[in-house]
C-alpha cells in the first residue's frame, strides 16, 4: 500500500477518536517491507523490537495479510482492534502508547510553525525526517521504540506480543502510511486541533518576523457592534401549500424513461418543499445507493409493473448495480430503513451483551441451533437466519436450502424470539 491509499476512516464522535474500515487481504511479500513509509517501517522496527518470538511476528503478519484484523479504532495512547483467531469469535487486541505532556505538545508545535515546510508536509499527509530530528533534538519522541508499546489481548497466549496483537501492529502501519496523523492522535492530538493551533502559531511566528509590516484597517468592536438603525428585511414569499406538479418528459428515441424522470422530480420537489417547511432534509447524509434505494422503496409494493420496472433498471443502471440487487435492497430498506440497509450489507463484530445471550434463548424457545459468524445465527438446515443491527434490533432473514440467497424477512424487534417466530410465519 502507498502513503495515501489507505482505508478511508468512518467519521467519530469528535477529533480524538478515528475508526478505520477493515483492510482487505493482500497477497504477503516476506522478501518486503511490510510498510511503505519510512515512519511507517519506524513502527514495525519498534513492534520487532518488542518481541523474542520471531514465530508469533510472522503469524501475525500473516493474520495481517489475510485480512483477520476488524475495523481499527484509534484514541489518544491507544489502538484497538478485533481479531479473528482460531475460534469462531474475535479476540481483542489493544496496543497503548504514551502520550505527550502539554509542555512537550508546545515545543512540537513551535518547532512545526518555525519551518513552514514541516506544516506542508503533513497536510500533504507526509512526516519528514526534518520534523522528527527537530522533535528529537527537543527530547521529544514522536516514533515509538520497544519501551513504548505496552500490548493486550483478550487470547490464552502470554506472549509479549501475541500473534493478535502483532496483527494489529502490522496492520497499523499501514494506516501510518497513509496518515501520519493517526501517529500524532496516537501521542494525544487530533488532526483538527493542531491544524487549528497550527495555523495561529504560524501567523504568529510570521507577524514576528515582519515586525513592520503595515498594520491591517480595522474597526474597533464597540463600533463594530454599536446600535444602529438597519432597515427591516423584506416579507418571505409565500410558502405554497404542498410541492408543485413536474413538467411532462416527452418519450424520445434512446431518451430515459419519462415515467422514471417524472418520479425524481417528484421526489426532488416533495424534499425541496419539506427543506422550506422545516429547515431540514433527513436524506441529506445519504449515499447515491442509499438514495436509490429509498427512492425505489417509494414505489407501490403491489407488483412490479412497467414503470416500476422501468424505474428500477434505471436506478441499478446509475449505481452500478442489478436489478436483484436493488430488490433486495428495496426489502431490507422496507424492513429498516438505512439500518436495515446496513444489515444486509455490512456485517460486524459485536460487543459481549445481547449477541451472546440470543442463542440461549433461542434455545429455551424450542428454536433449533443456530450457528454464529460475525453478528449473524444461522439455523442448521440453512434455511433461516437472524443478524443483529448496530441499533440493538434482531432482523430476521430466510434462503432456500443451499443457495445462500438470504432476503429480508419480518419486521425487526430486539427479542430474537420474537423476530425469529415472525419469520417462521
Amino acid at each position: 500500500m502507498s502513503p495515501g491509499a489507505g482505508p478511508a476512516p468512518r467519521p467519530g464522535p469528535d477529533d480524538l477518536r478515528r475508526s478505520f474500515e477493515a483492510v482487505p487481504a493482500r497477497a504477503s511479500d516476506a522478501e518486503g517491507p511490510f510498510a511503505d513509509s519510512w515512519w511507517g517501517r519506524a513502527w514495525v522496527d519498534a513492534l520487532e523490537s518488542l518481541s523474542m518470538d520471531e514465530g508469533r511476528l510472522g503469524r501475525g503478519r500473516t493474520y495481517a495479510d489475510g485480512g483477520h484484523v476488524a475495523g481499527i479504532t484509534v484514541t489518544p495512547g491507544r489502538v484497538i482492534a478485533y481479531v479473528h483467531g482460531s475460534r469462531p469469535r474475535p479476540y481483542r487486541a489493544e496496543l497503548r502508547l504514551r502520550t505527550l505532556s502539554a509542555s512537550d505538545w508546545d515545543t512540537f508545535l513551535d518547532a512545526v510553525a518555525a519551518r513552514p515546510g514541516h506544516l506542508a508536509s503533513l497536510l500533504d499527509k507526509e512526516m519528514p525526517h526534518s520534523l522528527v530530528d527537530t522533535a528529537g533534538e527537543a527530547g521529544i519522541r514522536l516514533l515509538p521504540t520497544a519501551g513504548d508499546l505496552d500490548p493486550d489481548c483478550s487470547c490464552p497466549d502470554r506472549g509479549w506480543p501475541c500473534k493478535h496483537v502483532a496483527a494489529l501492529c502490522y496492520q497499523t502501519a499501514r494506516l501510518l502510511d497513509s496518515d501520519p496523523f493517526v501517529l500524532l492522535l496516537m501521542r494525544g492530538r487530533g488532526e483538527r486541533e493542531l491544524l487549528d493551533e497550527l495555523g495561529r502559531r504560524n501567523a504568529e511566528h510570521s507577524a514576528r518576523e515582519r515586525p513592520d509590516a503595515p498594520a491591517m484597517p480595522s474597526v474597533p468592536a464597540t463600533e463594530a457592534l454599536a446600535d444602529r438603525f438597519l432597515p427591516p428585511l423584506p416579507a418571505p414569499l409565500p410558502l405554497p401549500p404542498y410541492p408543485g406538479e413536474p413538467p411532462s418528459y416527452p418519450e424520445l428515441p434512446g431518451a430515459r424513461d419519462p415515467l422514471g424522470l417524472d418520479h425524481l422530480a417528484t421526489d426532488a420537489a416533495a424534499r425541496a418543499h419539506a427543506l422550506l417547511t422545516t429547515g431540514d432534509d433527513p436524506l441529506a447524509g445519504l449515499s447515491t445507493w442509499q438514495d436509490a434505494v429509498r427512492i425505489a422503496a417509494s414505489r407501490p409494493t403491489a407488483g412490479l409493473t412497467a414503470t416500476t420496472r422501468a424505474l428500477y433498471r434505471e436506478l441499478a443502471f446509475a449505481t452500478g448495480r442489478t436489478t436483484t440487487d436493488l430488490a433486495r435492497a428495496v426489502a431490507a430498506w422496507r424492513q429498516g430503513g438505512a439500518e436495515g440497509l446496513d444489515v444486509l450489507e455490512h456485517p460486524w463484530d459485536p460487543p459481549a451483551g445481547p449477541f451472546d445471550r440470543a442463542r440461549p434463548a433461542l434455545a429455551a424457545a424450542d428454536f433449533p441451533r443456530f450457528q454464529p459468524w460475525r453478528n449473524h445465527l444461522t439455523d442448521a438446515r440453512g434455511t433461516l437466519q437472524l443478524r443483529f443491527g448496530r441499533d440493538g434490533r434482531w432482523y430476521g432473514y430466510e434462503s432456500d436450502a443451499g443457495e445462500e440467497d438470504w432476503w429480508p424477512r419480518a419486521t425487526p424487534d430486539p427479542d430474537p424470539v420474537t423476530t425469529l417466530t415472525a419469520v417462521r410465519r
